[in-house]
């Protein structure tokens, strides 16, 4: 059951791993969240691994493409923008999400551009992780986290 308003809004910015993408897609379909993919994409939509990853959910994904982050920014320029990197200054548990917000994911291999990261610093956000030689945690996962404190935020509305 798709429902009138998402409770979020998921941008991934360049993805390059379609399992990672697939994952997503399913949390968003499952957290009633929408889904954005800024272009160029490292995969096709059409690639099994993709397919595979979403199963069933696929159809049910509320899902929008765009050719650059601008364009997603200008199209919804009223809206608030999280920036989930490892450089942020904010716990992402510390932030209060509204309904309809926006969080914006980077690449698996570079994170965000700085760019992006310097557009609104005080909106970058992180998963705390202890201080390794280990990059970060995997994408999917860093989604899911995140999405799902906004939720609990809403009180898990239409959840059961």
């Amino acid at each position: 059951m798709i429902l009138e308003k998402e409770n979020l809004n998921i941008v991934l910015f360049q993805p390059e791993i379609p399992q990672n993408t697939g994952n997503i897609a399913r949390t968003c379909v499952l957290t009633n969240a929408k889904l954005h993919l800024i272009k160029p994409l490292g995969f096709s939509l059409d690639e099994k691994h993709l397919k595979r990853a979403g199963l069933d959910y696929w159809p049910y994904l509320d899902l929008n493409l765009y050719d650059s982050f601008e364009e997603l920014r200008e199209k919804y320029k009223d809206s608030t923008f999280y920036f989930s990197t490892t450089h942020g200054d904010n716990n992402y548990s510390e932030v209060k999400f509204k309904q309809g917000d926006f969080v914006v994911f980077g690449r698996e291999s570079s994170g965000l551009p700085d760019s992006i990261k310097n557009s609104d610093p005080e909106r970058c956000i992180r998963v705390p992780m202890i201080k390794t030689s280990a990059r970060s945690l995997n994408l999917s996962n860093t989604v899911a986290i995140v999405a799902y404190e906004a939720i609990r935020q809403f009180g898990f509305p239409n959840m059961k």
